[in-house]
């Protein structure tokens, strides 16, 4: 891997529509949905969706840190989610669908930290984002990956008009 490629682990909610969005930003060079943080070995979605695996719906973002910071990043993931509502998004509620950022680099607590206290100054209410390592990840399904390029009317809790926005990021 290259010394500007980094990673980090997205729930925003139904993964379908956040891997659609990150796909779109400039400098996001690989997108994976699975489930982090799983408290069972290999789920698959039913379990997950059954609430006993306590994984989240997450998109491994590998991204070139030349063409888009951290920061940026998670302020693009802010401006994706509704950080104030907790294991909701949009229609879809469940454990599964709460928000967090997954990270694997301890160097990036600092920004984590950083961009979560900036961005609480937008809400009244206290953000719900939950952040901790990742200590595991399994890949969704073959049906979940890259969904909404397979299934261009699919359901998606994000607006459509969301991944036109991402395209246009720039620095």
């Amino acid at each position: 891997m290259s010394n500007n490629y980094r990673e980090i682990y997205l729930a925003g909610g139904c993964f379908w529509g956040t891997e659609h969005y990150f796909k779109k930003i400039k400098g996001v060079l690989e997108t994976e949905v699975g489930y982090a943080n799983s408290v069972v070995d290999n789920p698959n979605y039913d379990k997950v969706c059954e609430g006993v695996t306590m994984a989240a719906e997450t998109v491994y973002v590998k991204y070139d840190s030349a063409l888009i910071s951290l920061e940026e990043l998670l302020n693009m993931y802010f401006i994706s989610i509704d950080p104030t509502s907790l294991n909701r998004q949009g229609h879809d509620v469940g454990l599964q669908y709460r928000t967090g950022i997954y990270y694997v680099d301890e160097n990036d607590i600092s920004i984590i930290n950083k961009v979560l206290l900036e961005q609480q100054k937008n809400y009244d209410k206290d953000i719900v984002v939950e952040v901790k390592e990742l200590k595991n990840f399994y890949q969704a399904e073959d049906y979940h990956q890259d969904y909404l390029d397979k299934n261009p009317e699919g359901y998606c809790h994000l607006p459509f008009e969301l991944f036109e926005f991402a395209k246009q990021f720039k620095r």
